[in-house]
Parts: C-alpha cells; structure tokens; sequence
C-alpha cells in the first residue's frame, strides 16, 4: 500500500531509533521506520560489545560520546527504561613511543574538555588489573566514566518512545529503491509499496552503503565481522576490572556479568554481512590475549555463548553525518565504526536539528561530512 510521510528513517538500530525519538521530541511525529528484519534491534546493536568510552582523539568525537555518555547515565529518567550502565573504567595499554605520546596528547585534550582521564604508569596498571603482564607496557591512559551498557533496551526504549508518539515502524521491509526527481529524492521504494516523503535517512548500519548506492550514490560503509567470546574467567581476571585494549595487538576484554567477553579485529577479513563466529580466528586472538593476559589461558571458554555481529566501516573510522551534497532530502546516520553507542544520543539530536533547523548545531558536526573525503577524512587515531 502506498503511504506518505514527512521523514522515513532506514534502519531500526539504536540510530534510527534515537534520530526517531529526537524528532518526536521536536514534534515531528509524521515519521516510518523501514526494518529489513523480520524484528527490530537485531542487527549490529543487538550484536555490540557494547562499550562506550570518552577517549577519543578529536575534539569532535569527545563531544559526541559527552553527549551520548551523560544521557546514557541518565536514560531511565529521560526516557524510562534502565540503561544498564555499568561505569567500569576503559584502560589503553600503550607500548610503543611514538603511541604513547599520542595518546597522552588526547589525553590532554580529553582534560580539557572536561573528561577525567588519567595517566597510568606500569605499576599503576598492575594494581589497577591483577594478572596482567606489563612487560613492554610505557604506560595507558584511563577513564573511570567510561563503561558498558545495554544497547538493546536503549534503542528499544527510543523506539517505543517514539512509536507512543506516531511514529510506525514496518518490518520485514526494506528500502529497494527511491524516487528521485530533479536532484532531490521524493520516495523511497519496498516491496510493500511506495512511501512519498520528504526527508530520507540512511540509518542502515552495515547495510548503509548498499542502501546509498540504490539511490546512485557512494557512501563508503562497509561491513566487517567482529567476534567476540564469552569463557568463565580466573580468579585474576575476575570482579570489577576495567575494559582492557592491548593497543599494539587491539586485543580487548572486559567482564560480563560473572563472565569474560573478549576479541581482537581481524584486519586481513574481507567485507562481508557473516555473523557467524570465527572459530579459526580464535588462536591469533588468544595469542594476543595470552601475551598480555597470562592468566587468560585459565579460562573456561563457552563455546555456545560467543557470537558475531558486523562494524559499519568508514575508510577513516569516523561515522557520516548530515545532508549529501549530491541529492536534497537524504541524509547519512551511518558509518560508526565501532562508535555507535556511544553517539547514538548526539547523533539523534544532531540528525534531527540538521532537518528541522536546516543545520546542526549543538554539536559541529560539519568534521564527519561525507564531504571531508575529498580532502582525505578525519583522523581519528583511537580505534579498537
């Protein structure tokens, strides 16, 4: 059936669900959201590691996870539902120079926008987390307010918000096409039928890119598998340590409840939308994770509760904000590489400004532009 709306959203994740609510919020209400799944929240968000962290290189980047951290701590009261905040501290393990001087200058930037981010030295780090190994280590940078939560109730809680007020969410519906005329896009095109509309935004996490070029645009996003596995943990790695990086290898872990939950990026994978675990991929990453982890080799794995899920990548790391250049009425809410929980908050704020005001404002989004990659991108160098 044919239908019209103001502003369709693409994607059911946790930013298509908050740019939902923040709309709703500003009183635009005449919105549908396209789910390509048979249910919501399924994809990335339900797959997540879900971290979310303030130490960040940009200025830009802090900014957003400011945002996002502090609406996250406060999401009950806002809108209801228990977020899950857990604040256990994030802890980058640096063990190169020329890594070390980068990161105590993000650091001092981090300070200067107010995030309590500390210096540790080795000693400090062995205290900090019993049973690592230090050797190599110069040093690692720390922030209590960092932590993880739960992105399945956050974006479920924008999306009923969002649903109370008007909004309609359509599953098992994806975008097949869109209608565009003189330069601007008009319609987006399913297997249900046609919705004419105003405003499109591409909200579709790994799929954003496949979504873009169906309206005959390049929007570098692309899909990369990330695993993660759950073990019962030892004594040394057990309670209440913090989110762990081993920077030079990228191997990360954090507790989960009375488990552990670990994984390292596998660089050389290529693009793809698998979701299955990578069980070949699991000795390169405890090879990494016993280097700095002895005590890792301990652990209990279980092999049941380990799973995949895909990063929405940009060529620089950084997600794609705001209006396309190249055709009026689409906007870009994708590409977060990692980087989604913790900006969802902003990002429905600022996507929402960008419509009803013409421009974001609140935050300067205008560094993660799909237009800076003309000039080479952003330069993000806290990746994980």
């Amino acid at each position: 059936m044919n239908q019209r709306a103001s502003v369709v959203i693409i994607g059911a994740g946790i930013i298509g669900a908050s740019v939902a609510y923040h709309l709703t919020e500003r009183g635009c209400r005449d919105i549908v959201v396209l789910e390509r799944a048979e249910t919501e929240i399924t994809g990335s968000t339900a797959r997540s590691a879900a971290g979310v962290r303030h130490q960040f290189s940009t200025d830009v980047n802090i900014r957003l996870s400011q945002y996002g951290v502090a609406r996250i701590r406060n999401f009950a009261a806002e809108v209801g539902v228990d977020s899950g905040f857990q604040p256990i501290g994030y802890c980058f393990l640096v063990s190169d120079p020329a890594g070390w001087a980068a990161y105590q200058r993000a650091a001092a930037l981090q300070r200067r926008l107010g995030v309590p981010t500390e210096l540790l030295d080795p000693a400090d780090v062995a205290r900090l987390i019993p049973g690592v190994a230090t050797d190599g280590l110069i040093g690692a940078t720390y922030c209590a307010a960092d932590g993880h939560c739960d992105p399945h109730s956050i974006a479920l809680g924008y999306l009923t918000r969002a649903r109370e007020r008007g909004v309609r969410l359509q599953r098992a519906t994806p975008a097949t096409g869109f209608g565009i005329a003189g330069g601007a896009v008009h319609a987006v095109h399913t297997p249900a039928g046609t919705i004419a509309c105003d405003i499109v935004v591409n909200a579709a996490g790994s799929w954003s890119g496949e979504v873009a070029a169906l309206a005959g645009i390049d929007v570098p996003v692309r899909p990369f598998r990330r695993c993660i596995y759950v073990a019962d943990p030892p004594a040394e790695l057990s309670g209440r340590l913090p989110l762990t990086i081993d920077v030079a290898s990228g191997f990360y872990l954090r507790p989960e409840g009375a488990q552990l939950i670990f994984g390292m990026s596998n660089h050389a994978e290529p693009a793809s939308h698998a979701v299955q675990v990578d069980w070949d991929w699991l000795a390169s990453v405890l090879d990494a994770g016993l280097a700095r982890f002895p005590p890792l080799g301990r652990a209990r794995l279980h092999d049941d509760r380990c799973w995949a899920g895909s990063y929405e990548i940009t060529p620089d790391h950084n997600p794609i904000l705001g209006r396309h250049p190249l055709l009026a009425g689409y906007l870009d809410a994708s590409g977060f590489s990692g980087h989604g929980i913790s900006h969802a908050p902003a990002a429905g704020m600022l996507i929402a400004e960008e419509i009803l005001d013409g421009r974001a404002h609140t935050i300067d989004i205008d560094p993660l532009r799909i237009t800076r990659f003309a000039h080479g991108g952003g330069d993000e160098s806290h990746i994980v």
